[in-house]
């Protein structure tokens, strides 16, 4: 029996992070029923006055693999090139002198 991971994912320390951007701190993946769904989360701590005040938590974001933006197309092969003009155009008669 192949092993299941339905319901199951993982994530990890992003690696990639850019210094005062706002990539997340965490990603990976996630199957959710059968779906596959990107996963970000960034560390943070709750404000002063709020329930979370000076407690650190998880903000998580879930994107669907398929919403992601799809690669850019393959160009549109380009049409054959016409032969370069000969320079003679009164050549193109069918007189042979």
């Amino acid at each position: 029996m192949a092993y299941d991971n339905t319901n199951s994912g993982i994530i990890k320390r992003n690696d990639k992070k850019r210094e005062g951007k706002k990539d997340p701190d965490y990603n990976g993946s996630i199957d959710v029923e059968g779906v596959e769904y990107w996963v970000a989360a960034w560390i943070n701590e709750g404000r002063p006055g709020s329930k979370l005040e000076g407690q650190k938590y998880f903000s998580v974001k879930l994107t669907k693999k398929d919403d992601q933006p799809a690669a850019a197309p393959a160009a549109a092969p380009k049409p054959a090139a016409k032969p370069a003009p000969t320079g003679f155009p009164d050549m193109d008669d069918d007189i042979p002198f």
